[in-house]
Parts: structure tokens; C-alpha cells; sequence
């Protein structure tokens, strides 16, 4: 599915010359569970931001599923984000004066799906996130996990084959962290592509394969 070589993102600060990434090489195939595992500021969210296609590389080749990212359009792109790649980010991203229900429609409406498949489907996802309870709270009247779990669900709505998340336990406590790193091991038992960026090896150690990212540079890191 993907296929990064010796991909490269330079940022140029006065006269100095930085690599967020320093010929990264990197392959995951459909259905793995992949975390790329390092400490801050090793790369990984630019990491993650040119797999998204939310940023380019400035030099090397991007593959996914078998098409050079060089050769989509923009349209192409915006279509990739759209209906192949569900994102979860740290943060949660949601719009605080949306209920949990609205937020997960969003995708959806982006796609122009129907308003009232819409509703189902957003409705159907919540439900599988444990949240039925929740359809019409507010991200300010849901604690942590809760809005990850909303968060989530509006990644999955869609359908994606490709889910892409940053950080996704990285706001929450331990015990949250833990619940949604199980959620994350279903899904993937359910047949989801998951890359998960984390700083966390515990986080990392959940997934079936890891990657280890440092100074801008990937490797493989050895099963235990």
C-alpha cells in the first residue's frame, strides 16, 4: 500500500540547512498494524503529514498503491484524503460547537453522501465506539477518551482502508490510553491498515510491527 524511498524534507533557517527527514525508506502492506515509534522532533508527524498527502517530500518517491504520489492530481489528492485515508490526531480535532453525532457526519458531508445516510452512518459508527449514550453531547461535555472515541469513529465513517493517527493516546491518561490502544487491536483484527505515530514505546509495543524513527532516518526494529 505505501512505499516511501529515501524521502527527504529539508526546512532552510537563515543560512542553516535542517532535515525533518533524511532519506527515509519505508514499506507497509495492506492490513498491517505499523508504529513508527521516536521522540519528539525525530520527524514524525512530517512523517505522517507527506504519507497523508497534507505535505510533500522535497526529494525521493512516495508510492501508494503502486501510483507515484507525483503522478495524482490535486483533485486526485483531495480525493485520497477524503474517501481512502482516515486521520486521529492527538489533539481530537473536533469543532466544539458540534455534537458528537454532527462531527462524525462531517466526512460524509465533505463526500456529499446523502444527508440522511449521513446521519445513519454516523449513528452506526458512535455506536461501535461505545457512545450511543453520547450522540448529542458536545466535545466539552465528553472527557478524554470520549472524544477520542468521536474522534475515531469520524476516521472510520468513511470507511478508509488507510487509517493514520498521531499521537492518538498522547492527551489521555493510562488507563484511556490503554482502552483505546484495544480499540486500535480490534479494528486492525477487522482488517484496517493502521500506521500509529507515537513517542511511547508501551503505546508502540501493541502493534505488530514497529519502526523506529531518529534524526530524520527510519529503521526496522527487530521483533522480541
Amino acid at each position: 500500500m505505501i512505499q516511501m524511498k529515501n524521502i527527504s524534507k529539508i526546512y532552510r533557517i537563515g543560512g542553516e540547512t535542517l532535515y525533518a527527514l533524511d532519506h527515509a525508506s519505508l514499506s507497509i502492506g495492506n492490513g498491517e498494524f505499523v508504529a513508527i515509534v521516536g521522540p519528539s522532533g525525530s520527524g514524525k508527524s512530517t512523517l505522517m503529514n507527506i504519507m497523508g498527502c497534507l505535505d510533500v517530500a522535497d526529494e525521493g518517491k512516495y508510492f501508494l498503491d503502486g501510483q507515484e504520489i507525483e503522478d495524482y492530481t490535486e483533485d486526485d489528492l483531495t480525493r485520497i484524503r477524503n474517501f481512502k485515508i482516515g486521520f486521529v490526531f492527538q489533539n481530537f480535532n473536533l469543532l466544539p460547537k458540534n455534537t458528537a453525532l454532527e462531527n462524525v457526519e462531517l466526512p460524509l458531508i465533505y463526500q456529499g453522501v446523502p444527508r440522511r445516510e449521513c446521519r445513519a452512518r454516523a449513528r452506526q459508527a458512535l455506536e461501535r465506539m461505545g457512545l450511543s449514550e453520547r450522540l448529542e453531547h458536545r466535545p466539552s461535555e465528553l472527557s478524554g477518551g470520549q472524544q477520542q472515541r468521536v474522534a475515531i469513529a469520524r476516521a472510520l465513517v468513511t470507511s478508509p482502508s488507510l487509517i493514520l493517527a498521531d499521537e492518538p493516546t498522547g492527551n489521555l491518561d493510562h488507563k484511556t490510553g490503554v482502552e483505546i490502544m484495544e480499540l486500535f487491536r480490534e479494528l486492525h483484527g477487522n482488517g484496517n491498515t493502521i500506521v500509529l505515530i507515537t513517542h511511547d514505546d508501551g503505546v508502540a509495543k501493541k502493534a505488530e510491527r514497529r519502526l523506529r524513527i531518529l534524526d530524520g532516518q527510519v529503521t526496522e526494529e527487530a521483533k522480541a
